[in-house]
C-alpha cells in the first residue's frame, strides 16, 4: 500500500543555516547530523520513505523527527532523559580512585578510563563521563617553574615599568636571537591547497644549514630591526647591538633582554659602558616570555618560516628579510596589559601548601 506524501515541513525562522552547519560539522554527533539532514530533506518536500531510503533509516524514524521538530524545533532533535534505574556508580569513588596514582606494579604513570574501569569493575564509558562532569583530565599534564631569581622583584617592576610608563625622549627596544632556524628543503614538491583540500607536504626534509635571526622590537612602534647571523655568539651579538645603535642615532635607548650568557659577556659589558646612551634591562631567570620581541619571533615562525622550503640558508635569510621589511610596513606596537604585583604574585614560589593532601 502506497503512502500519501507528507506536506513539505515547514522550517522556523533561522533553523536552516542551523542544520546545515550540523550536517557539515564534524565535531556534531551523527545521530544529530542525521536528523538534521532528515528535516532538510523533509523540508524540501521529499516524501518520508525516500527520505528514510536515503538516510539509512526507518520509516517511523523520520515521522517521528518529522514531528519532534513540528513541535519543539531545533530542541526537539536533541536527546530525551532516558527513563530507568538511578546511577548507582558513585562518582566519588571514582574520583578518588582517579586521583590515586596506579600501584608501581602495573608500570603506569596514570590512570586511563578503560584501566580504571576495570580496576573498579564498571563501564569506562562510566569513568570518561564522570571525568567529563568533574573536569579531571588524567591523560593531560603541564609544566611549571618556580623563579629562584633573587632579583625577581626589582626586575619585574623594572621591566614592566619601561613597558607601561616607558621614560620620555628615550626608546625601549626588546632584544632578543632566536637561534638555530633550519633551512628545510621537502623531498617532494608541496602540493598547493585547492578548494575542499588543504596544502600537503611530505614528512621527509633535508637539512641545508641553519641561521640565527637577531631583532630589537621597538615597543613605541612595533617596528622590528633585524640581522641573520650563521651563529650566535657574543661577537654576532655586538654587531647586532651596534647595528640597533646606528638604527636610532643620538636617543636614549633602552634594551630588554633575557638572562642569556652572550648578554652578559665581558665584551658586551664593556661596549655598554662605552655608549652611556644605551641601557640594559633584564628579565628574571626562567621569565623570558617578559620580552615582547618573542611574539614577534612566533610571528614570524608561523608566517614565514614554518611551512617554508629553502634549498639553502641563504634562501632562508632572503625570506626572514623580505618578511620582515613586509611587516613593518603595517606593524602595529604590542600592548603590555599585566602590572608588577600579578606577575609577582603568581610567580613567587608559596611559603606553605594548602592543597589539602
Amino acid at each position: 500500500m502506497a503512502h500519501a506524501p507528507a506536506p513539505a515541513l515547514v522550517l522556523r525562522e533561522g533553523d536552516e543555516d542551523e542544520l546545515r552547519r550540523w550536517v557539515r560539522s564534524s565535531a556534531v554527533r551523527a545521530g544529530l547530523a542525521q536528523r538534521a539532514r532528515i528535516v532538510l530533506l523533509a523540508s524540501e518536500g521529499m516524501a518520508n520513505t525516500e527520505i528514510a531510503e536515503r538516510v539509512g533509516v526507518a520509516r517511523q524514524s523520520v515521522l517521528s523527527w518529522r514531528s519532534r521538530y513540528a513541535q519543539s524545533g531545533l530542541a526537539g532533535l536533541g536527546d530525551r532523559e532516558r527513563s530507568g534505574r538511578p546511577r548507582e556508580v558513585d562518582a566519588r569513588k571514582v574520583i578518588t580512585a582517579t586521583l590515586t596514582p596506579p600501584a608501581k606494579s602495573t608500570g603506569l604513570t596514570h590512570w586511563s578510563s578503560r584501566e580504571l574501569a576495570k580496576k573498579l569493575k564498571i563501564g569506562n564509558a562510566t569513568v570518561a563521563r564522570i571525568w567529563r562532569e568533574h573536569g579531571i583530565q588524567p591523560w593531560r599534564s603541564e609544566g611549571f617553574r618556580f623563579c629562584t631569581d633573587p632579583e625577581l622583584e626589582a626586575k619585574v617592576i623594572d621591566v614592566v615599568g619601561l613597558y607601561l610608563d616607558p621614560p620620555q625622549n628615550a626608546v625601549v627596544l626588546c632584544v632578543d636571537e632566536k637561534s638555530q632556524i633550519q633551512a628545510l628543503d621537502r623531498t617532494a614538491p608541496v602540493l598547493p591547497m585547492a578548494p575542499h583540500l588543504i596544502e600537503r607536504r611530505s614528512p621527509d626534509y633535508v637539512r641545508n644549514g641553519t641561521t640565527t635571526l637577531f631583532a630589537a622590537l621597538n615597543t613605541a612602534t612595533g617596528k622590528i630591526t633585524a640581522r641573520c647571523q650563521p651563529r650566535h655568539r657574543h661577537q654576532e651579538f655586538l654587531v647586532f647591538c651596534r647595528q640597533v645603535a646606528r638604527a636610532y642615532p643620538g636617543v636614549e635607548l633602552h634594551l630588554v633582554m633575557d638572562n642569556y650568557a652572550t648578554h652578559k659577556h665581558p665584551a658586551v659589558k664593556d661596549w655598554l659602558a662605552d655608549n652611556p646612551r644605551i641601557h640594559a634591562h633584564f628579565t628574571p631567570t626562567h621569565a623570558s616570555w617578559m620580552n615582547m620581541v618573542e611574539i614577534f619571533f612566533g610571528i614570524a615562525e608561523r608566517q614565514a618560516i614554518r611551512r617554508g622550503t629553502f634549498r639553502s640558508v641563504r634562501e632562508l635569510t632572503t625570506t626572514i628579510r623580505r618578511f620582515i621589511d613586509h611587516y613593518n610596513t603595517d606593524c602595529e606596537p604590542f600592548t603590555w596589559t599585566k602590572p608588577a604585583d600579578q606577575i609577582l604574585k603568581k610567580a613567587k614560589r608559596p611559603t606553605t601548601s594548602e592543597t589539602g593532601h
